[in-house]
């Protein structure tokens, strides 16, 4: 179990800031060193959204409650909002889409990601998915997450995976502790692919040689980062992209493939994520008065 924090921060000519974190499980040298696979996580390893089931998780030990997630969604929805139709707003919606980690400690965090894993996210991990990051580490790739999440909770289902590591958005941590500011931006569209490639450079990876797995068209840069792209479970913009540009295409839904999971997508799970962030500081507030 990871109790501390190893996360590598990059940033490029451009001012591009990613971080990642591999897990214990991650070999010094992969006999493939140069090819890797970089999995989406929300409705595409797993069903729903990371940081919903972490909030879910949250819930149910009193963090927060129903009412708090309703409200506070609604103020992160504004400010998603706000951030689409003036540019100069969008620092308002990043800092408040993972403040909820402020004053927590990195281990507490990966504790509780740990436990909460186990109990909501593990059953709703696809099968299929799994299955395709499990070939690329039997031929002696790396396989990488990236997600949205905070490192720290990618890195967590990365290591119940068996899976190399995770990217992820970058909270800044003083003496253990987040701050509630963020190292960079949030790991979502253009982010991802900045990310991947920074890693690539890094790592030595030959991006010709690497395959990217998504469900949305939201990850295009990251699908067109690399010489292999897969749409898993697709929505309908990246199945039409898949099409046009003769992509590989998983489908592991069961049902109408129009409805995908009744949980917040990777689009909604920024609003679960300002929830969180109220609703912990709420409680935060209500034990210290």
């Amino acid at each position: 179990m990871a109790r501390s924090r190893k996360v590598t921060v990059s940033t490029d000519a451009e001012g591009h800031t990613a971080g990642w974190a591999e897990t214990d499980l991650a070999p010094a040298t992969a006999p493939d060193s140069t090819a890797a696979a970089f999995f989406d996580v929300d409705n595409t390893m797993m069903q729903g959204a990371s940081i919903y089931w972490f909030a879910r998780g949250l819930a149910s030990r009193n963090y927060l409650t129903t009412g708090d997630l309703a409200r506070f969604a609604w103020q992160q929805l504004r400010f998603r909002l706000l951030a689409r139709e003036h540019a100069g707003d969008m620092s308002v919606a990043k800092e408040a889409a993972l403040a909820f980690v402020q004053g927590w400690r990195v281990d507490e965090v990966e504790r509780l990601a740990e436990e909460i894993f186990d109990e909501m996210m593990a059953p709703r991990i696809w099968a299929g998915t799994h299955q395709l990051a499990q070939r690329h580490l039997d031929a002696g790739q790396r396989v990488w997450l990236v997600s949205a999440a905070p490192v720290e909770i990618g890195r967590v289902i990365a290591a119940r995976l068996g899976l190399t590591g995770a990217i992820g958005t970058v909270a800044q941590v003083v003496d253990g502790a987040y701050t509630g500011r963020l190292v960079g931006d949030l790991m979502h569209g253009p982010a991802k692919a900045e990310a991947v490639t920074q890693l690539a450079a890094v790592e030595g990876l030959d991006l010709t040689r690497c395959a990217a797995y998504s469900d949305s068209a939201n990850d295009l840069p990251m699908l067109s980062a690399v010489g292999r792209a897969v749409a898993v479970n697709p929505d309908g913009s990246l199945l039409r992209q898949a099409r046009q540009h003769g992509w590989e295409v998983r489908d592991f839904r069961t049902g109408r493939r129009a409805v995908k999971i009744a949980v917040p997508s990777t689009a909604a799970a920024g609003l679960v994520a300002g929830a969180v962030t109220a609703g912990l500081a709420l409680q935060r507030r209500r034990r210290a008065g």
